[in-house]
């Protein structure tokens, strides 16, 4: 992989800032789905939400530049579809060149950040339906946490759904993470439970005047036909934490990846940053679990919208 121009990064930032938008709007683009119609996309929006520790490194991804780095790795390799990341990544790649003929899709960023006393203050803070639209990003990603006991839940729902109507009626996908979510010894726990998990997809699903732009990101939970029997949305999986066990946690990917309705997988800090440091191994794996014997066919269709 050729060396990333880091100086050229840093002056066009200061002397050209004008270069962000252009290289977003001119990148070359390709449909959503290609080939066969699954996505591998890697995630890299946790910085913006407080999240830094990888495994039991705390600080590994506030490094930028090593992220960068990562994350053009990553996107460089056979089948990975595209990126989800907030603005400020975004931006960087797009001034590196490493956005061309992936998808991309922007993080719905939120004031909640994480372990913070105001993690349930969910305020939108970074892309919005319009912002999308005018960088021509192939969709949204936005994070929906339903705490019964918090009333700020009833104020995110709200402008959770002013998202999915905008993104709507712009005829650009959302994907809706949903949890439900309660309150332990101080800290926000996301309830992983087959019936939470379902009823959390059965709320979200109904969010906004139309779910015809609306799909889920959703985590790998140990009945994943009932999850999955629970939407007729289209799917991807939230990867998790493959770090621990990683042959246990491919294989429950693989399981999950062949229910009808699930359209791929979304993973970030696990290839990125995996304990054995080899990026591409990790991220070959993951794309092999997606797309199988049509793994080439996803990195041959790059057409303009």
């Amino acid at each position: 992989m050729a060396k990333l121009d880091f100086d050229r990064l840093r002056a066009d930032r200061a002397e050209r800032p004008e270069l962000v938008a252009h290289r977003l709007r001119s990148r070359r683009r390709r449909p959503l789905l290609v080939g066969d119609g699954k996505l591998m996309i890697i995630a890299a929006d946790h910085t913006a939400r407080g999240v830094s520790r990888t495994g039991s490194r705390a600080e590994d991804m506030l490094n930028r530049y090593d992220l960068l780095e990562r994350l053009s790795l990553a996107l460089s390799r056979p089948g990975v579809d595209g990126v989800l990341a907030t603005p400020d990544i975004l931006d960087d790649l797009a001034l590196l060149g490493a956005l061309d003929g992936k998808v991309v899709l922007g993080t719905v960023n939120r004031a909640g950040l994480a372990n913070s006393s105001f993690e349930l203050d969910d305020r939108l803070t970074s892309y919005d339906a319009a912002s999308i639209v005018r960088s021509r990003l192939d969709g949204a990603k936005l994070l929906v946490r339903l705490c019964l006991n918090d009333d700020r839940t009833a104020g995110m729902l709200a402008a959770a759904a002013r998202i999915v109507d905008e993104m709507a009626a712009a005829q650009v996908p959302i994907l809706l993470e949903p949890f439900l979510s309660r309150w332990e010894n101080g800290l926000l726990v996301n309830d992983l439970g087959t019936e939470s998990v379902s009823q959390a997809i059965a709320i979200v699903s109904a969010l906004g005047g139309t779910s015809a732009y609306s799909w889920l990101k959703i985590p790998v939970v140990l009945d994943m036909e009932r999850v999955m029997s629970s939407t007729t949305l289209p799917c991807l999986l939230l990867g998790g934490d493959s770090k621990r066990h990683p042959d246990a946690t491919y294989d429950s990917w693989s399981r999950a990846l062949a229910l009808p309705g699930v359209r791929g997988l979304v993973v970030g800090r696990s290839l990125l940053y995996p304990d054995d440091g080899d990026v591409a191994v990790h991220v070959d794996i993951a794309a092999g679990l997606v797309h199988g014997p049509h793994l080439h066919d996803t990195t041959t269709a790059s057409h303009p919208h």
